[in-house]
């Protein structure tokens, strides 16, 4: 028998195989989640120009300590246009336009006015261009100010808007199928014989990937356990970029994703995993498609999905760092030793602490509902005190995410 392949080999293989989607162009309010495919730069220069940084006086710091004659006003969008001489101060608001000749704003609360005479009141701004934002303060035309890879997120929208672009060079979304497999699976929650399991699998996985990154995702199932079936399945999945099924990647008698796969034309690239819960993780590929097999225990099948699936949907979509990232937490109890593979355990973190005492069986789907983070446990790990600090792994599943 094969060794098991350690997660972080595990994980280079499979993004290996992922060659990112072709490039289109689209309207950047349609860009959330996706990834940059090439570098934005930008257009234009911000600020355009000197900018006021607060509600006061545009004036010359060479006519302190005044008193000043008040000969204007430049308002955000409508900019003084004339030339500030000697003595004399402009009326200016926040994010307004620093008329030509002036240097220096005089806060309001700095300044006292009666008609248009000005004079110092409180402390004059130390430097004198204090509150002066100059021009290019925030970036200038030319810059590189993402790299390609660069996950587009609320603020990098504004970015790229205020860069002076309409659209953006992104990936294509993943076209993705999820294959819910099992003669156990029930369609019907509310028609379940006691032999049966509601099918939630399929919900769960198509969920976790729409939630994660901008995809398209079709359900199949659940489909029986029958190659006929499976094949079938795969057949309507001609058209997608991955296929992602649950159940029958193990070695039982009834696990027929392997020889469904192989009909299907599919190469295996490897198959099991050390790493508890999730070890007969597979993954195969035919043509441009990629198959991410998961186990059917839904713990199994959504911690596999985390490390696997959901890079992998990154890696198409042209991500520079498509791989989960950890967070250091402090334990809220302690942490009996661990066994001889990778395990995450269910956890829930509250901000500061995090405690594991949850059932941390692979069928508990409400310990699963109940955790927002995977604590890492490295092989043969030691015991652990309450306080010592551990790495885990956001899954967003509410809580203070």
């Amino acid at each position: 028998m094969a060794a098991l392949l350690p997660l972080a080999e595990a994980q280079a293989r499979l993004l290996a195989l992922a060659e990112p989607l072709p490039i289109e162009r689209i309207p950047v309010d349609e860009a959330l989640g996706r990834c940059l495919a090439e570098p934005l730069v930008a257009k234009r220069t911000q600020p355009a120009g000197d900018v006021s940084a607060m509600d006061g006086y545009a004036m010359r710091a060479a006519d302190l300590p005044g008193p000043w004659k008040v000969a204007g006003q430049s308002a955000a969008g409508h900019p003084y246009g004339g030339l500030v001489a000697p003595g004399e101060a402009i009326r200016i608001s926040t994010g307004a336009l620093m008329p030509a000749g002036s240097d220096m704003v005089l806060m309001q609360e700095d300044a006292g006015r009666e008609g248009n005479r000005l004079t110092l009141i409180g402390t004059s701004p130390n430097p004198s261009d204090k509150h002066v934002r100059p021009c290019g303060n925030d970036f200038s035309q030319g810059r590189e100010l993402l790299a390609a890879g660069s996950r587009l997120g609320p603020a990098q929208l504004a970015l790229a808007i205020g860069a002076g672009h309409s659209h953006l060079a992104v990936r294509r979304k993943p076209r993705l199928v999820v294959i819910d497999s099992g003669d156990e699976l029930a369609a019907d929650p509310c028609v379940c014989a006691p032999h049966q399991v509601p099918a939630s699998n399929g919900v769960m996985l198509a969920a976790l990937a729409s939630a994660a990154v901008p995809c398209n995702v079709e359900r199949i199932g659940p489909v029986t356990d029958c190659l006929d079936a499976l094949g079938a399945a795969l057949a309507r999945a001609e058209h997608c970029d991955v296929v992602v099924t649950s159940g029958g990647a193990s070695v039982g008698d009834h696990d027929l994703i392997r020889p469904a796969l192989a009909s299907w034309g599919a190469a295996i690239d490897f198959w099991k995993v050390a790493i508890k819960p999730g070890k007969p993780v597979m993954i195969a590929r035919r043509g441009h498609q990629l198959v991410v097999g998961l186990p059917g225990n839904p713990v199994s099948s959504h911690v596999t999905a985390y490390f696997f699936l959901l890079p992998l949907l990154r890696a198409l979509l042209g991500a520079a760092q498509p791989l989960p990232e950890a967070i250091e937490v402090e334990l809220a109890e302690p942490l009996s030793a661990g066994g001889p593979r990778l395990e995450f355990l269910r956890g829930r973190w509250d901000g500061t602490r995090v405690t594991s005492r949850l059932n941390q069986d692979s069928g508990a789907i409400a310990t699963l509902a109940a955790s927002n983070v995977l604590i890492e446990r490295a092989p043969d790990a030691p015991s652990l005190a309450a306080g010592d600090r551990v790495r885990a792994y956001p899954i967003g599943n509410g809580g203070v995410f």
